[in-house]
């Protein structure tokens, strides 16, 4: 058990280190699959992924909003699902309170993380590149660690110590945290509204509203709708440019026309 723990901590450091950069390996699917490999079972781990996957296809950061840890839950979802025995079932049933309890952990370490800003422009302003270094090996190893530590913990010790820990919880930190839950959305919209309505890019927001609202369409639709949309903005957009071009690069030939008549 020592050694899948080690491998699954390691898993999950390396899904965090990709969380803050392209993002290929958070979803649900990819992670709790390798995740059930490690735990010696695949099928048991694909079913128990795809089933989180499914709950959670619609999650993600927006603006300043922190979503549940879908990367954290989902490796210790599948884990303990296939070491209890207990399936799809367990999986679903620890993996959804350890990512709630994970997104805490997340909010604390990006609170924390806005104070290395300050540092880096310091030393950008005053050309000192190896502070600039200094802050990315500092800021690594723990973001490598805000998932790998949890997940060791979980699975070495198993779902009683989780049980025991989301227990011991006081009543009043977990009403505070969905009251801020409910507030930092709004803050993310806002700060999206503030680019969204510069420009023509409001009639975007407006006809993405309209599809959600009264529409009552999911968000797939809504992305393949958005996609031709954008599609369509982008080729407007280079053909007004284009045109502009030839515009301007025929006057300047007639001008130079004119200049060679004279």
């Amino acid at each position: 058990m020592l050694t899948q723990a080690i491998l699954v901590a390691i898993w999950a450091g390396i899904c965090s280190m990709d969380d803050v950069g392209p993002q290929m390996l958070r979803r649900p699917l990819l992670t709790g699959t390798i995740a059930g490999i490690i735990m010696g079972d695949m099928v048991q781990g694909l079913a128990i992924s795809a089933t989180l996957e499914l709950m959670w296809m619609g999650i993600g950061n927006v603006g300043a909003y922190s979503a549940p840890d879908i990367v954290a839950g989902a490796i210790i979802g599948v884990s303990l699902g296939i070491t209890t025995g207990g399936g799809i079932a367990t999986g679903i049933a620890l993996g959804v309170p350890v990512s709630l309890l994970c997104q805490q952990l997340l909010i604390v370490w990006r609170s924390f993380a806005c104070f290395l800003n300050p540092w880096a422009e310091r030393s950008i302003l005053n050309g000192d590149y190896k502070g600039l270094a200094r802050v990315h090996f500092f800021s690594t190893p723990l973001w490598f660690l805000i998932r790998a530590v949890p997940c060791f913990i979980a699975i070495y010790f198993g779902s009683d110590l989780v049980k025991t820990i989301l227990d011991a919880i006081p009543q009043s930190i977990i009403d505070g945290m969905g009251v801020a839950s409910k507030l930092i959305p709004a803050v993310g919209i806002c700060i999206l509204l503030l680019m969204l309505l510069k420009g023509r890019m409001w009639f975007f927001f407006l006809l993405g509203f309209m599809l959600t609202t009264y529409l009552k369409l999911p968000i797939i639709p809504i992305t393949f709708i958005a996609l031709a949309f954008a599609v369509l903005y982008d080729m407007a957009s280079s053909g007004s440019k284009n045109h502009q071009e030839q515009s301007d690069n025929n006057q300047t030939s007639n001008n130079t026309e004119e200049e060679y008549d004279l």
